[in-house]
């Protein structure tokens, strides 16, 4: 009797033990290693269908036009399938929610063009990183522009934040209208960006060479030469000018997301990607913080449903 219970003693001594051990490594992992290590890289965190199986088309993306956000009507306006970690210590969910461009609107606070471009630019990268369709947040880092257009949508999309070292600005101003999204498990990385013929900043000439075959309602050479005017925002400008200009943008948006996306945008999976070729070093985290949210998203399940293992 007495030496039984020695026995099973021992065991969850081995068993605190081994679980310490654990710890101990995964601690190292995750704090030791340099942040920008991709930790996984080369290999899918999972595979769909194989060693998980995330149900997806189970929440009903918000199409439901309004004021702010009339473009999610279009056929092809865009919308994401986000695969995420339960909580802020937990593992995945085994179900997919839906993103529209409504949603980013409510979260970035108003509709712009910017933010619809942004966001097909992400919907195309996305095609050729996630092609089971499910947008794994915990795994990806984003490149954008300054604009607050692009690297909310990034943000919200990815979950990748300057605080954790994942989300950064191009060094090359040329790349003002252009995201980088890199999936770190496999190690791939996509440029994209829109199409030669919907780009209209002035002066910015589109960094990939393709260019649309179909004709936009709205004229891309009068929305420059008025945003010429309009974006010096220096007294010049008239009351007319500033709603014409928002007008040809709610326009030409609804325009594009009548088309295929592909139509429109253009993506480039980038050989050899090194983060620091990319991106601006002057306007990194220098000490960036350690991400937890997503460190338990593989731990393992109790045993039993109803346990306290």
């Amino acid at each position: 009797m007495l030496n039984n219970q020695f026995i099973n003693k021992r065991r969850d001594v081995h068993k605190i033990s081994s679980r310490s051990l654990n710890n101990i490594i995964y601690l190292f992992i995750f704090v030791c290693l340099p942040v920008n290590f991709p930790v996984w890289a080369g290999e899918p965190t999972y595979r769909q269908g194989i060693d998980i199986f995330v149900e997806t088309g189970v929440d009903q993306p918000d199409r439901t036009p309004s004021w702010y956000a009339s473009m999610v009507t279009k056929p092809y306006a865009p919308e994401f399938e986000i695969l995420a970690t339960r909580g802020t210590q937990g593992r995945y969910y085994p179900y997919t929610y839906a993103i529209t461009v409504k949603d980013l609107v409510k979260f970035h606070g108003h509709d712009c063009e910017g933010l619809s471009h942004a966001a097909a630019c992400c919907r195309i990268a996305f095609d050729v990183l996630f092609p089971d369709g499910i947008i794994d947040r915990s795994v990806l880092w984003g490149i954008t522009g300054t604009s607050p257009c692009y690297s909310d949508v990034i943000a919200f999309l990815t979950g990748a934040r300057l605080q954790y070292g994942n989300l950064g600005f191009f060094k090359d101003k040329k790349y003002g209208h252009a995201v980088i999204l890199y999936r770190e498990d496999t190690d791939v990385a996509v440029l994209a960006t829109w199409k030669e013929g919907v780009n209209n900043i002035p002066n910015e000439s589109v960094v990939l060479p393709e260019k649309i075959s179909w004709t936009p309602q709205v004229s891309m050479r009068e929305v420059m030469e008025l945003k010429k005017v309009v974006k010096h925002a220096d007294g010049k400008q008239k009351p007319y000018q500033v709603d014409l200009m928002r007008y040809y943008q709610w326009k030409h948006i609804n325009d594009i997301f009548s088309h295929p996306l592909k139509e429109s945008y253009q993506v480039k999976v980038i050989d050899n990607f090194k983060w620091e070729e990319w991106v601006d070093q002057s306007k990194k985290v220098s000490s960036p913080h350690i991400r937890t949210d997503t460190r338990l998203k593989n731990d393992a399940y109790r045993k039993k449903p109803v346990s306290m293992e």
